[in-house]
């Protein structure tokens, strides 16, 4: 049985509609209370365990850090001990956050890390509580997660879009927006591999491809769309926000695809995919 965290969320949705599993959500399972997600896992007796929760309100976190720490890292790590009490895998979701930002090149998992923020600094807690429980483990950085569930920038776009001749994107900040269906296609094999193969145990990065601009993936969402909104460039420091976020999002996913045979998704794929499911797509009607 594959035991999941999180129930609505966009990751924890895609992976209840591709597998079997059994997901937790907040009145099963309360993040800020980590021994009671501890003590979920020992009365599952799963056979994996995937930490598709988190708390994700980036802003908001600058002044709940206390919480954000308890639910990305204390959280976690109870989880994570629970499965080494137990002998089996866990996989658990991470962020590009844990890095600075800064630079061109793409992000490598050995690569030191700085998170700029609250959200940054609480996950990399639950980064260090997971390796800390010495069991067998794959911590899954990822970025820019969209789907047609839940609150994300696709879905702003088709909204904002849909109303608003021109809109003002920022398209300093670089990434690869990331399909939560491929997210959790990888999390799923990346926990069968590990049963067979515990020495696979790592950090590890998966991020879709091309990477872009925030500006470059509205208009294509646009396009994508059939919406005719212009999109003006702007730099980060135009659209100031609480907490700081990274220029750089890059991931190198080179040992993903090198240790589970997992390459990067085509990210607009993902997107017109995201679209078909929301009836957006260009010419639908």
């Amino acid at each position: 049985m594959i035991l999941v965290f999180g129930h609505t969320g966009q990751v924890a949705t895609e992976l209840r509609g591709m597998a079997s599993v059994t997901a937790l959500g907040r009145d099963a399972a309360d993040l800020s209370d980590p021994a009671a997600c501890a003590a979920a896992i020992m009365a599952h007796a799963p056979a994996v365990v995937i930490n598709a929760a988190a708390y994700t309100a980036v802003d908001r976190a600058e002044t709940e850090e206390a919480l954000a720490t308890t639910i990305n890292g204390e959280a976690p790590g109870a989880m994570a001990q629970a499965c080494a009490t137990l002998g089996i895998p866990f996989v658990h979701i991470s962020t590009d956050y844990v890095f600075a930002g800064d630079g061109v090149a793409p992000w490598r998992p050995d690569d030191p890390v700085a998170p700029l923020g609250a959200y940054g600094r609480s996950k990399l807690a639950g980064e260090e509580a997971v390796r800390a429980a010495g069991g067998v483990h794959a911590i899954l950085r990822t970025s820019w997660v969209v789907s047609a569930h839940g609150a994300n920038f696709v879905k702003t776009m088709l909204r904002l879009g849909a109303e608003r001749a021109r809109l003002t994107i920022v398209a300093d900040q670089i990434g690869g927006p990331t399909p939560a269906r491929a997210i959790a296609a990888a999390c799923l094999a990346i926990a069968d591999q590990l049963a067979a193969d515990p020495s696979k145990t790592g950090t590890y990065h998966f991020s879709g491809a091309p990477d872009t601009s925030w500006a470059d993936f509205a208009r294509t969402i646009f396009a994508e769309a059939g919406l005719t909104c212009a999109v003006e460039d702007i730099p980060s420091s135009a659209y100031p926000t609480p907490a700081q976020r990274p220029l750089n999002s890059r991931l190198d996913c080179s040992t993903t695809e090198a240790a589970f045979g997992i390459a990067r998704p085509d990210w607009r794929e993902g997107l017109r995919w995201i679209l078909s499911t929301l009836g957006r797509s260009a010419g639908s009607t």
